[in-house]
């Protein structure tokens, strides 16, 4: 498996096809292997030569030893509105991105980022720039803390979920996309991918100090509005997790944005909709030529 130094750690990645570059930056606790399956092969039959990249503390990129609250001690700290202490924010793992493009000689890439990696592209589009022909914000939000929240009936349930062990961890993944899945979420296919991701790593204090950063860094609005590349932004209307309201707030951010939502779709990229995602994101591409 391929990784390059970049920003002073190690970043996993896998590559796909050799057309226009584009990253793709999964999302909270998740691995490049999480993808699902067919969105890849679209994209690379659309012309995109596809970097897949682990973000920190997940896969095969660098993790890190600070101490992070718990999954229930971040739930409660989100509902009294306390940032927790962090020991990186969602900038530095844009800075990461960032960083892995310039090691593989890419001066810039259209960006494709799922829920916390769509937090993470937009961190990337504001800080670097120079580093983003286009943006594509997937089931995400832009940090306000009024807009794309959790759904308040799934508070309890998140609390009350006990941290994953080695043992328990695929199962405990499909309890939360049984939760917050649409009505296309395929158990099986998400337990293949699952199973798949456990085998190549397993970091769920990771996934902890990922929240920290999501709930310590501030608010992307006033970033998002001097943004100039061409920006797509793809949420569902049944996402209870990142309630759709993210998407139209990211959306209405951005300048001349272009909203998709699907009314079929939860906190999940259902595959029924794959072809009108990918074509979306290529339509978007051909707005920065």
């Amino acid at each position: 498996m391929p990784s390059v130094n970049a920003n002073g750690i190690t970043i996993g990645y896998e590559t796909f096809g050799d057309g226009e570059p584009l990253l793709l930056i999964m999302g909270l606790g998740a691995q490049l292997t999480d993808w699902p399956d067919g969105f890849l092969e679209l994209l690379v039959e659309q012309g995109f030569g596809v970097i897949a990249m682990d973000n920190r503390d997940q896969g095969l990129s660098t993790e890190f030893d600070w101490d992070p609250p718990s999954q229930a001690r971040s739930v409660l700290g989100l509902m009294a509105k306390r940032p927790p202490k962090t020991g990186y924010l969602l900038a530095d793992m844009a800075d990461d991105a960032a960083g892995l493009l310039e090691a593989l000689n890419v001066d810039s890439a259209h960006i494709v980022g799922a829920s916390m990696g769509g937090m993470i592209a937009q961190s990337l589009a504001i800080g670097h720039p120079e580093r983003v022909r286009s943006l594509t914000s997937i089931m995400s939000n832009t940090g306000d803390r009024k807009h794309g929240g959790i759904a308040p009936r799934l508070l309890p349930a998140m609390a009350r979920m006990p941290e994953p062990t080695r043992e328990t961890a695929v199962e405990r993944s499909i309890a939360t996309f049984k939760l917050i899945g649409g009505p296309h979420w395929d158990e099986a296919a998400h337990r293949a991918r699952a199973e798949r991701s456990l085998a190549r790593a397993f970091r769920p204090k990771g996934t902890n100090r990922q929240t920290a950063a999501i709930m310590a860094s501030p608010d992307r609005t006033d970033g998002l509005r001097r943004l100039s590349s061409p920006t797509l932004v793809i949420h569902g209307l049944a996402d209870p997790l990142v309630r759709p309201t993210g998407g139209i707030a990211t959306a209405k951010a951005v300048r001349d944005s272009r909203l998709l939502m699907f009314p079929d779709m939860g906190h999940d990229i259902p595959a029924p909709r794959h072809p009108e995602m990918i074509d979306a994101i290529r339509r978007n591409a051909e707005r920065a030529r």
